[in-house]
């Protein structure tokens, strides 16, 4: 955990800290299953790896995120699920790739939208049953 921290360079929401030490590296909950801390490979798994969130973490500054979001699972297709980890709460964004236009004047920043006011709710919303999905219903763009 220490090690996953580090590369980040922010410590992890307590909740999620707790998931992954004392419930599992991943692979489970929202969509496509919470990435993994460490990379590693899943023999009976279709993609050659299961998503790292350290690994894909390094390379957000392709397109501009803050360090300070960091990548909880994919949303499908080109759609990703963030969670701050500055913001009060910790808010759940989800970021989609098809949801800005260069040609318009826009950035990748305008793809991001809030989608649970906090990381709490995005996995009580899961675990009780719920579709994730539901609460991003009126998507709202953020601003920078």
């Amino acid at each position: 955990m220490d090690l996953a921290e580090h590369s980040v360079g922010y410590p992890l929401p307590e909740l999620l800290r707790r998931i992954y030490t004392e419930v599992g590296d991943g692979g489970f909950g929202p969509d496509g299953g919470l990435a993994s801390l460490t990379p590693r490979r899943v023999p009976h798994w279709h993609p050659a790896d299961w998503p790292c969130a350290t690994t894909l973490h390094a390379k957000q500054t392709e397109w501009g995120a803050p360090a300070s979001w960091f990548f909880l699972t994919s949303g499908g297709c080109t759609m990703e699920w963030y969670v701050s980890l500055i913001a009060v709460d910790h808010p759940v964004l989800l970021w989609d790739a098809d949801c800005w236009e260069p040609d318009w004047g826009q950035d990748p920043h305008d793809g991001l939208r809030y989608a649970s006011p906090s990381l709490r709710q995005w996995l009580w919303t899961w675990a009780d049953g719920g579709n994730v999905w539901d609460e991003v219903g009126a998507l709202t763009s953020l601003t920078r």
